[in-house]
């Protein structure tokens, strides 16, 4: 058989042509440049190698290439807007696996504000998603710091979280209804609009959060929320871990409903921010903890101000809160969740980081950190320890940066022993080994410690059932 060589791996020359006919001149990267930016993760932990890389501009486009490369017995990796933490859209180093972005299915395709759903393709960015939504009077609540670059096919398929899971939940609650092109290439309707459809087996289900091993996800219906009238942000610093958790409770038990967000950040993290980002000025400085609280009502005359400011008084003559700051204007606001959403680019620019995206009950969140920065310190001396994230939720991102004079490479290379030492004390307290970033290339080792058994045997049997040749994004999930 005639080949053609694109990238830097050889591919069927019949079947470019196929897929040259379906997608268009725009629908296929070949040189080693074009598909070099789609080849690595944003963590940089893998670099991958790839024929090609496909790029669908509907739905049909990309069950026709799903139906050639079937045939053909080429795997496919879906890719959104690269920001995986787990290398979950990275294709591996043998050459053969084919990346399909699916950046062109970028259209929003209604928005109803009365049923309040957007439908909205998978290429769209979730940054474009919100301000879709603001335009419409409505809000998309779903939040996190690479909003800008990640896309709601992306988010889907990993689940993922954010700043406001508190009060809205992870991306699962936020969907009504998929459409999906299967491994065979069929596509699948699922554009359902509806709160209660209780008909047989809960299919969209299977796909979210399961990262591209099932099939793409090509569009979703989406839940809208009515959008915030009055808001109040506070940068607070607390006593330690427990008097961050009692301050959550406070305001839970005043009034659960405005709390769109409550966020933990150590004093090292901060510090980081301060001398890592430029413009990272913080307002309270010199603290071990911090955290942030995001109050948000659709009533305009809800009285947050009043609200916040009774939890705080409350909270320092408890000698939980050493000092607060409370925004007073919009650029305000911004600046305070600039110091968290900045984190993981400021540690990025530190040095090397090993990120550790776990989850337990949120009662037992102040033990995990304290634990865990212990066990840190104590198997890689000058290593420091950097929790921070979702304390509302329970998923604390209990990351660990490299002690300034080891080297990178030999830091990463303990990536593992780090991992290990933190998820034996999360197992102790009930917890997850992955909470928001999902499985990817990097966790699969770990599903047969923490998922084996009934559990592991159900997922296998789904992937068997549904891609029998093992084409849709190998070697990530599934061990």
């Amino acid at each position: 058989m005639s080949t053609v060589t694109s990238g830097d791996q050889p591919l069927p020359s019949s079947l470019l042509d196929r897929l040259a006919a379906v997608l268009g001149p725009r629908g296929i990267l070949t040189g080693t440049a074009d598909v070099e930016p789609y080849l690595a993760d944003w963590r940089a932990l893998y670099h991958g190698r790839t024929p090609c890389v496909l790029r669908p501009a509907s739905t049909a486009e990309l069950a026709e290439l799903v139906k050639l490369c079937a045939a053909a017995g080429v795997p496919l990796v879906p890719q959104g807007g690269n920001t995986s933490m787990v290398g979950g859209a990275t294709p591996d180093e043998g050459g053969r696996q084919v990346v399909v972005s699916l950046a062109r299915m970028n259209r929003v395709r209604d928005i109803d504000p009365l049923d309040m759903t957007m439908t909205a393709e998978a290429g769209v960015i979730v940054k474009a998603a919100q301000e879709a939504a603001e335009s419409a009077g409505c809000l998309f609540p779903l939040s996190f710091g690479g909003e800008g670059t990640a896309t709601v096919g992306g988010v889907l398929s990993t689940n993922a979280g954010g700043n406001t899971t508190v009060r809205y939940g992870n991306a699962r609650e936020l969907m009504l209804g998929l459409e999906v092109v299967l491994p065979d290439g069929q596509v699948w309707n699922g554009l359902r609009r509806l709160r209660k459809d209780n008909t047989g087996y809960a299919l969209r289900h299977l796909f979210v959060g399961a990262e591209g091993t099932l099939g793409f996800i090509t569009a979703a219906v989406l839940r809208l929320f009515p959008r915030a009238r009055e808001t109040e942000v506070a940068f607070c610093a607390v006593r330690d871990e427990d008097a961050a958790l009692a301050l959550f409770r406070r305001f839970r038990d005043r009034d659960e409903a405005a709390v769109r967000a409550f966020e933990y950040m150590s004093g090292t993290g901060v510090g980081l921010y301060r001398t890592q980002i430029e413009g990272g000025n913080v307002p309270l400085d010199g603290a071990d903890h911090y955290v942030l609280v995001d109050l948000a009502s659709s009533r305009p005359d809800a009285g947050l101000r009043t609200l916040l400011e009774a939890v705080l008084e409350e909270a320092l003559e408890a000698g939980e809160v050493l000092d607060a700051a409370v925004a007073e204007s919009e650029a305000q606001r911004a600046a305070i969740w600039r110091i968290r959403e900045e984190h993981p680019e400021a540690q990025k620019r530190e040095g090397a980081s090993v990120k550790n995206d776990v989850s337990v009950p949120v009662s037992r969140t102040p033990e995990l950190m304290r634990r865990s920065s212990a066990a840190l310190r104590a198997l890689i001396p000058g290593s420091r320890p950097v929790p921070f994230g979702h304390l509302g939720d329970g998923n604390i991102h209990m990351n660990l940066q490299q002690p300034p004079e080891m080297d990178p490479a030999a830091f990463l290379a303990r990536s593992h022993d780090i991992m290990d030492a933190v998820n034996e004390i999360v197992r102790d307290l009930g917890g997850s080994f992955s909470a928001e970033h999902g499985i990817g290339r990097l966790k699969t080792d770990m599903m047969e410690g923490w998922r084996g058994g009934a559990e592991l045997d159900v997922m296998r049997r789904v992937k068997a059932a549904l891609d029998p040749a093992g084409l849709m994004n190998p070697g990530k999930v599934l061990p």
